[in-house]
């Protein structure tokens, strides 16, 4: 697995503030996304840490699951499909 849950949730604190639980929410998404090889199947590219990060990078101000879910509507537009990968309800 290329992704490094517990170093991604450090990251997305430190990046896009928000509270540990949303970024803990955002990184078993990630895992999620990462495991089904969705994304990797569509894009050709292996989802990392640091991929992540840019692409919540591009979404407008938000909390770690508020970025995720630009992202995840991103794709569910662009591929479909990545709709179950999105975050229903988070705590603020």
């Amino acid at each position: 697995m290329f992704i490094d849950p517990e170093r991604l949730e450090t990251r997305l604190c430190e990046e896009f503030g928000g509270t540990t639980d949303q970024a803990r929410v955002v990184v078993r998404q990630a895992v999620d996304l990462a495991d089904a090889g969705r994304y990797e199947g569509d894009i050709d590219t292996t989802l990392t840490n640091d991929l992540v990060i840019d692409e919540l990078s591009d979404a407008p101000d938000g909390t770690p699951a508020e970025r995720w879910n630009w992202w995840i509507g991103s794709l569910e537009l662009a591929y479909g499909g990545y709709e179950r990968f999105s975050i229903r309800t988070y705590p603020k």
